[in-house]
């Protein structure tokens, strides 16, 4: 850099191109107790020793292990991600970045997701859903306790406590599904009937998500 002490710049591409000129003179230059110079050492031991660049920057991972919960979701990092709903109960391994989490079963991937930045957060995948629960995704949580409002004012304050006692969605579903599949059996006239266990139900410790 003391060759170019005297000299001013006006911008960084015209500094860049001097700095270029004054390499490739430096690389060019013999050594002073051996043969040869830089850029002939290069030419003759380093390029054939280089490997390619990798097409994406190196990511730091890591790595951990967790088993798939009931509702086909794993717990990593206080959040909740899905895996395909046949591998319930199965051990499989997360690799994680800043940027996304990986779910591997036996050196297998079988999902990949954003990594979430909340806490109890579920992170789904709707083909990881069984048929069964894909035909249940119309039915939203306002829509729910809209529904168990028709029963009666019990039953939409225990549907609000289901889903609110959960982690995520899904397991507050099942129980309120299950409530909701009950009622249908009944006809109009004694469609009132399930306001009474939802009482009992909010009056003790903690309700069932049992269908």
């Amino acid at each position: 850099m003391a060759a170019l002490r005297h000299r001013k710049f006006f911008s960084l591409e015209e500094l860049n191109q001097a700095i270029r000129e004054l390499l490739a003179r430096l690389n060019h230059r013999p050594f002073r107790k051996k043969e040869g110079t830089r850029a002939s050492l290069w030419e003759s031991v380093d390029r054939f020793a280089l490997q390619p660049l990798p097409a994406e920057p190196f990511d730091l991972s890591q790595w951990s292990r967790a088993r798939v919960n009931i509702d086909y979701h794993v717990s990593f990092d206080s959040n909740f991600y899905s895996v395909p709903y046949n591998l319930v109960h199965e051990l499989v391994e997360i690799r994680s970045t800043p940027t996304t989490v990986e779910i591997l079963h036996k050196g297998a991937r079988v999902a990949s997701h954003l990594r979430g930045r909340g806490h109890g957060q579920a992170i789904t995948n709707d083909e990881h859903r069984p048929n069964s629960h894909r035909a249940h995704l119309e039915w939203t949580p306002s829509r729910m306790v809209h529904w168990a409002g028709t029963i009666g004012p019990h039953t939409a304050r225990l549907f609000e406590r289901i889903m609110n006692d959960k982690p995520h969605p899904e397991m507050g579903y099942r129980g309120c599904l299950g409530i909701i599949r009950l009622a249908q059996k009944y006809s109009a006239a004694r469609k009132g009937r399930p306001s009474a266990p939802c009482s009992r139900a909010r009056a003790a410790t903690k309700a069932s998500n049992r269908s």
